[in-house]
């Protein structure tokens, strides 16, 4: 378990840990650093991990998933940040060390932030902050990852394509800054090949941190045996496997945008923006976060703004495959383990 002092005039973590710190900073009060992180990829059970582990007496996670705090590279543009503090994300380290203060010294502590893995900034503000990090990456498929991924963005309103392989296309555009959806607050993530860079991802945090503090899983041993990859979590982070386990089971992405217009509406109801919004002003003072506004407005038009989604494309997914085998073979070389048959790249040319 470390400690840090609490930092109160935007320090960095660097002068927090200082030996040389100032009277006033040796004055502020200790505050619990996380002990492990889970660092993504996103959509391959990190929420159903983050649930579980929640639930163990030894573990103390926040309830809000993803802070992305530590991933400067995960900053939404200026004009989406007002949202952002709106739905209580954290915007100083106070704010985000704030999250663990109500762990135990017993307890071990943890985030799961999704897009740590992406992020090329990530592992060394963990590593600052947190030199004995223990660090949990899972790892899917590529193409079913990305299909998953950007129905996931499709389903925020961040993403407006519909179609897998167009999205994929504007990618250049979007690196220039041309075609990127209004709402989307982050749009450097809409460069959907770059979420598959998992040896790349990976290195990252192989230089900052010991092979005994790193885990890497594969998102279909976390499908087949749940229970027992949650036990090897929990061995791995030092919490007491024997314990019984409920596993919060969390579904992929599963749906998609019916209609655009019923997202941008439930979208603005729940930041309070627009005619609608505003109307509905006075019932929103009667819950008292915005997260909880946020849900109520998921609740009143989810119905109206979602459904199935159309099943893949096969010629997509197979181009995909293509593109991405270099990778999976790769990622079999570093991890020692054959990917290539586990997800049916043998026939793939």
């Amino acid at each position: 378990m470390r400690l840090l002092r609490a930092c109160r005039a935007g320090c960095s973590l660097t002068e927090m840990a200082s030996p040389a710190r100032s009277s006033a900073a040796a004055d502020a009060p200790l505050v619990r650093v996380p002990d492990f992180f889970i660092v993504g990829a996103p959509k391959t059970g990190t929420t159903s991990l983050h649930r579980t582990l929640r639930a163990h007496p030894q573990i103390y996670m926040p309830t809000l998933k993803e802070p992305r705090y530590l991933a400067d590279d995960m900053r939404p543009r200026a004009e989406h940040a007002e949202e952002a503090r709106e739905l209580e994300y954290p915007d100083t380290m106070d704010d985000y060390l704030a999250l663990f203060a109500d762990a135990t010294p017993e307890q071990r502590a943890g985030e799961a932030s999704a897009f740590y893995l992406w992020s090329q900034t990530a592992a060394a503000s963990i590593a600052e902050l947190q030199p004995a990090a223990r660090i949990i990456a899972t790892l899917r498929e590529p193409a079913s990852f990305l299909r998953s991924l950007h129905l996931m963005f499709l389903w925020w309103g961040v993403e407006t394509e519909t179609d897998l392989g167009k999205a994929i296309a504007l990618e250049p555009a979007r690196r220039q800054g041309r075609s990127v959806p209004r709402q989307s607050h982050r749009p450097q993530l809409l460069n959907y090949s770059e979420h598959v860079r998992f040896v790349e991802q990976l290195r990252r945090y192989d230089a900052r941190f010991a092979p005994e503090q790193k885990l890497v899983l594969i998102y279909d041993d976390f499908q087949r045996d749940n229970e027992g990859t949650v036990r090897e979590v929990l061995r791995f982070i030092g919490a007491d496997e024997q314990l019984p386990i409920d596993v919060k089971n969390v579904n992929v992405t599963r749906r998609t945008v019916r209609s655009h217009r019923a997202r941008r509406l439930m979208y603005a109801l729940s930041h309070g923006r627009g005619p609608v919004a505003r109307s509905t002003q006075a019932a929103a003072r009667a819950l008292s976060t915005p997260r909880l506004r946020g849900r109520a407005a998921r609740v009143l038009l989810g119905r109206a703004a979602r459904s199935e989604p159309p099943p893949a494309d096969d010629g997509v997914m197979l181009e995909l495959r293509r593109r991405f085998k270099p990778e999976v073979i790769a990622l079999s070389e570093y991890l020692d383990r054959d990917l290539v048959s586990l997800w049916g790249y043998e026939d793939v040319d």
